[in-house]
């Protein structure tokens, strides 16, 4: 537990995180609780291998060797029991980006893609910034959690070609089951509608779950050909900066499709260092891994108790993830007067539910992926905010 307890000064290291704090929110005197990037170092094994490969110059043209190939497939069949091919597997420098050419190529402008709401920004941003037309459905809230509400969302299936499909889901953490899969998995084959999966938070799962790949509870490989599996290392260890992540589909005809976008746009391979990084966290990091979400669990619990100790302010109980999703609906205040106090009186940056899009107000995302400390003094802080 001592590594992740080791204070990190990561100001004025060009982190969007803690130095980009007045670009975001105006004021650079805050605790950032925000963005999804850890304040942990990633594993020893990472750091060796980053090592290494620095003492090898020059860093010329590098391809992916079939080694992290390798390492991607043995990750997944351990960590997830899904036996995938290494032909399936494409690259690509992250998980948005890769949410953007796989638009691009199986779609064409104006056809109609599907979110469910409220749900990571970038889902929007993505189906809008390449001209196609935009539809959700509303997540319901049934005993502090989501569920998906079925008939909306087969109604809305029907003019799809596309459903953006978080899971694990951002901002709430809630972990889909494999009977719920299934069944998103039926109904858009049922409609002929893609799924491209966004599980890049799949691998933090806390103790009383289990994430299921939306392609592995499909069934077999023929049945979960309509599915596109994006995956990365990036929030696991704390890698985002490397920029490498995965794009996985066991059709031929997707990946051919996806790899001609990716030519026009003239991607090639991926950063050296992320090659490195990747393949080494996959083979090695699963030790740390455990021992984070060990850490992780023990800074849920103090928020939780803090929580129940703030009138009106309910904690939608996560299964995975560092990032927790607050709800004061019950206080009486606004989304405004909650932001206003949060960063002019308790000097608190967390993210704003109403970004999140339809069903994201009277909500905040906060990320405890830092140490203990900087937890019980962010909890401090929220008491702050809803003190009158």
């Amino acid at each position: 537990m001592e590594q992740f307890d080791e204070k990190i000064h990561r100001a004025g290291t060009s982190s969007v995180k803690w130095d980009m704090l007045k670009t975001v929110f105006g004021s650079e005197d805050l605790l950032p609780m925000w963005v999804a990037d850890m304040d942990f170092k990633p594993p020893q094994p990472v750091l060796d291998s980053l090592e290494k490969r620095l003492q090898q110059p020059p860093y010329g043209y590098t391809f992916v060797p079939d080694s992290t190939g390798n390492a991607v497939v043995s990750w997944l069949e351990r960590r997830h029991s899904w036996p995938i091919s290494r032909a399936w597997i494409l690259y690509s420098i992250g998980v948005v980006p890769s949410i953007s050419v796989a638009i691009r190529a199986l779609s064409e402008p104006g056809d109609q893609v599907l979110v469910m709401t409220p749900v990571y920004t970038p889902f929007f941003q993505m189906v809008e910034l390449n001209d196609r037309k935009l539809a959700t459905t509303l997540l319901k809230e049934k005993n502090e959690r989501y569920e998906i509400n079925w008939e909306d969302f087969e109604e809305k299936l029907k003019d799809t070609a596309l459903f953006l499909l978080c899971s694990p889901h951002n901002p709430s953490g809630r972990v889909w089951s494999k009977d719920e899969l299934h069944k998103i998995s039926e109904l858009c084959l049922k409609h002929d509608v893609l799924i491209i999966s966004d599980e890049i938070h799949s691998d933090l799962i806390y103790s009383h779950s289990k994430h299921v790949p939306a392609a592995l509870a499909a069934g077999n490989n023929e049945k979960s050909k309509h599915i596109i599996t994006l995956a990365a290392p990036s929030k696991t260890f704390n890698l985002a900066g490397l920029q490498a992540s995965v794009i996985i589909s066991a059709s031929q005809e997707i990946r051919e499709k996806i790899q001609a976008e990716q030519t026009k746009m003239g991607f090639f391979t991926l950063n050296t260092f992320g090659i490195a990084a990747m393949e080494a966290a996959y083979l090695e990091g699963e030790e740390w891994l455990d021992a984070l979400m060990n850490y992780l669990e023990g800074n849920l619990s103090l928020v939780r108790e803090a929580v129940e100790e703030i009138p009106g302010l309910s904690l939608m109980e996560p299964d995975s993830t560092y990032l927790l999703w607050l709800n004061f609906k019950e206080t009486g205040k606004s989304d405004e007067e909650v932001n206003d106090a949060l960063l002019k009186k308790a000097k608190l940056a967390l993210e704003p539910g109403e970004k999140y899009g339809e069903g994201g107000q009277g909500f905040v995302r906060m990320n405890i992926a830092c140490s203990r400390e900087l937890v019980r003094e962010g909890i401090k802080r929220l008491k702050l905010a809803f003190t009158d």
